[in-house]
């Protein structure tokens, strides 16, 4: 072996073990603060369901954010990724998907992808997961980093949430992500008979977020918290 050669292998693995002595700094940077998150955030909160708190603790939330908002990732409030569309904040991304009572074999239903963060988080608990964005290009990238990611267990489709995803229907559950003036009549016939929807429903202000159970084809209704999210909108911009 020349002296040349050996000199390139010792700055090769100089060079990886650099590499990866950063990535672990860098990872467990974000694990010390995701775990505040969960603690400060979630736990102290009132969220009890230890598979929504596993799957918050495992979601590197960072990861769905634009490189730019990374350092307030695990900040207590939603942030933009673009299309004037947000990523919600981390209590209410737990509060809805505790409020659905999820177990493994279940299959649920997305409306409004955004960033691709809630549809991770149901992809740690549940079976299957089909998620709909209307803005191509937010959909587009969610896929990639979900795909990245190797959730191999959500399917991700670009159109107009309002009308669910039929193909794939019934759902055990449906979590809706931005705010319809009432119920979509599409998401009620989607729904399984005993199933549960997370909705928020009202105004551009502010919505009530409304469980609702479907109960021999009725939706019995229960109101969760008073929040704001986007509103849901047609391809030409006009909402629901």
């Amino acid at each position: 072996m020349t002296k040349r050669f050996t000199l390139k292998l010792i700055l090769l693995f100089g060079f990886l073990a650099f590499s990866f002595n950063v990535e672990n700094i860098y990872s467990d940077k974000y694990i010390k603060v995701r775990q505040r998150m969960v603690r400060e955030q979630i736990v102290a909160r009132g969220i009890k369901d230890q598979k929504v708190i596993r799957a918050m603790l495992n979601v590197k939330r960072h990861l769905f954010v634009p490189f730019a908002s990374q350092r307030m990732a695990y900040e207590d409030r939603p942030l933009p990724i673009g299309e004037g569309q947000t990523i919600s904040q981390p209590y209410i991304v737990a509060l809805m998907t505790e409020t659905l009572s999820l177990e493994r074999d279940m299959k649920v239903l997305e409306v409004g992808t955004g960033s691709g963060y809630q549809a991770a988080i149901l992809a740690e608990i549940v079976d299957e997961v089909y998620t709909i964005e209307i803005f191509e290009k937010l959909g587009l990238k969610a896929q990639k980093v979900l795909n990245n990611l190797e959730y191999d267990n959500v399917e991700v489709k670009i159109g107009d949430g309002y009308k669910g995803w039929d193909e794939k229907a019934p759902f055990d559950a449906i979590i809706v992500t931005c705010a319809p003036m009432d119920v979509p009549l599409h998401l009620k016939e989607q729904l399984k008979e005993g199933g549960r929807m997370i909705i928020p429903i009202g105004g551009s202000i502010t919505q009530e977020l409304v469980l609702l159970v479907k109960i021999k084809g009725e939706l019995v209704r229960k109101v969760v918290e008073t929040v704001r999210f986007v509103p849901m909108i047609r391809k030409d911009g006009r909402r629901y």
